[in-house]
C-alpha cells in the first residue's frame, strides 16, 4: 500500500511539473495536492485507529463476559 501511494504521489508530481502552466500556479497546485494527500492519510490513520479501538473494546467485553461466566459457575 505504501509503494502504491508513493508511486501515485510521484506520478502526480511529475505530471504537474510538466504541465504547461505558470510556475506559481504549478507550485500552488503541488501544495494543494500535498495537503489533500496529507488529509486523506490522516483520515485513513484515524479510521484504522478507530477499528483497533472498536476491536479492543469487543475483546475486553468478551473477556469480561467469560470472567463473569467462570465466576458464576464457581459459586
Amino acid at each position: 500500500m505504501n509503494k502504491l501511494l508513493t508511486g501515485f504521489a510521484l506520478g502526480l508530481l511529475v505530471g504537474v511539473l510538466y504541465a504547461p502552466e505558470k510556475g506559481t500556479y504549478t507550485r500552488k497546485r503541488i501544495s494543494d495536492k500535498g495537503n489533500d494527500l496529507k488529509d486523506q492519510f490522516a483520515d485513513f490513520i484515524d479510521n484504522i485507529a478507530g477499528k483497533f479501538e472498536h476491536t479492543a473494546d469487543e475483546v475486553e467485553d468478551y473477556a469480561n463476559m467469560k470472567t463473569e461466566n467462570i465466576r458464576s459457575e464457581a459459586i
